[in-house]
Formats: structure tokens, sequence, C-alpha cells
């Protein structure tokens, strides 16, 4: 399996030098890392990445990773075991991440093992485990699956988005234990400023109607039956500051 080739989009330098540029997997020379400063999408970044490597006789994996990610040492290798493993239970595997949901509503379940701003997440869920959700703080796509991210999602939901595209080309996506950590300062819930608020009603509105043929979904944030259903959460749930 060849070396993994990481992609992340860059809009706070100061966050990206401390985190991810930081981590002991790329200070050591694991991994090649491509970073996108200012890209409108996160597919603008993941997308024009993937475009330019060789997809001929490859089974080459291309990962998205937030620049607020850190990677311990040895990370590259400890998920390359994890992927090896899936794809041996999971032939058809075309999305790997590290945090994501199996399941929707009532039955949806979590599984992986990260920690989050400080929170051990460790699920109860076997790994690996196929997923209808994948965490978008880090994911990695089969470079030869023919799977893109979609731009109109801008940077909410395209992690669930790329799951829901590989079942509909009748591929598999899974969670696997690749511990790692994320420093995002998006506030878990609460109060959140109204610019972050608007930006992912705008995605879940494309969201919702883009796979309403597939509802329900429960992603990582969101339970989702009907078009509509994250702006009633953040209605009742959220108090946007300015």
């Amino acid at each position: 399996m060849e070396e993994l080739v990481f992609v992340t989009s860059v809009s706070k330098l100061d966050v990206f030098s401390q985190r991810l540029l930081a981590s002991p997997c790329l200070q050591s020379g694991q991994g090649r890392l491509v970073a996108h400063f200012n890209a409108t999408s996160a597919a603008q970044a993941f997308n024009a990445t993937l475009q330019g490597l060789d997809t001929r006789g490859s089974d080459q994996w291309l990962v998205w990773v937030h620049q607020d990610v850190v990677l311990p040492q040895g990370w590259d290798q400890r998920f390359l075991e994890a992927l090896r493993g899936a794809q041996a239970q999971f032939p058809d595997l075309a999305v790997v991440g590290v945090h994501g949901v199996a399941g929707a509503g009532a039955n949806a379940r979590r599984a992986g093992h990260v920690l989050d701003r400080g929170h051990l997440l460790k699920e109860a869920s076997a790994l690996p485990c196929l997923v209808d959700s994948v965490d978008e703080l880090l994911f990695a796509v089969r470079v030869g699956s023919g799977l893109q991210l979609d731009p109109a999602l801008g940077y909410d939901f395209y992690g669930s988005d790329i799951v829901q595209c590989a079942r509909e080309a009748g591929l598999q996506s899974a969670v696997v234990d690749a511990y790692c950590e994320h420093w995002s300062d998006t506030p878990m819930g609460g109060a959140m400023p109204a610019r972050v608020v608007q930006r992912i009603l705008s995605s879940a509105s494309v969201f919702e109607h883009k796979w309403a043929h597939r509802l329900p979904i429960t992603t990582p944030c969101f339970d989702i039956a009907a078009p509509g259903d994250v702006q009633s959460f953040v209605d009742t749930h959220i108090t946007q500051t300015p």
C-alpha cells in the first residue's frame, strides 16, 4: 500500500501551525501534506488534490484532515494497519473515518476513538465498524473509487454526504481505531456565532434535500428525519451571538 497523502484547508495559520503542522506524525516526515489556503469549500481543496493523484492501479488513500487535528507519532502506520484489517472484512470499502455513526434515529450508535476538545471519546462499538456517517475531522477516501466532495456543502455535512454517495455507488464506509486529537474551537452547543450557525443551516438545507430519499440520517451532530430538522434543532437549542 502506498504512502498516505494528507490534504487540509487552512483558514487560521496559527491553528494550523500549532496543531496539524506540528503533529509528531508529520514532523517525522511520515506522509505528504497538501495545504490549501482560504478555500471556499472543503471540496475545493480535496477535489483539486485528488485530481492531481495517479489513480491507475492504485490502492492509494487521500486523507482529509482538519487544520486543528494532531496526529500522534506513528499514526500513519497504525491507520494503514487498521485500514488493511477493515478491507479484509469489507472488500468494497471506499471511505474510512476515525469517528462516525452507524444506523439512524433510535438505532444510531457512535463508533470511534478520538480526543475531542479535551474529551476522550472511546465508543462502545467494536472496530472496524461499518457506518452511515463519518465525522469531518478526519476521513480517508480510496483514490480510485470515483468519489469526490460536493462543493455545494461548503464546510458542513460533507462527511455524511460522501458516505451516502458511497452507498449509492454500492461502496462501503467504516470507522477504524486510529486515535488522534481534535482541538476545534467550535462550541459543542449553547451559544454559537451567527455566521457559523447560518453557514451550517445553508449546508444543512442542501444536504437534507439532496438525500431526502434516504432519510432518516443521523450525522455526528444531528438527527435528520425530514428536511427542516436541522433548522428546528437550531431554533430550539442554539443561541446565536453576533
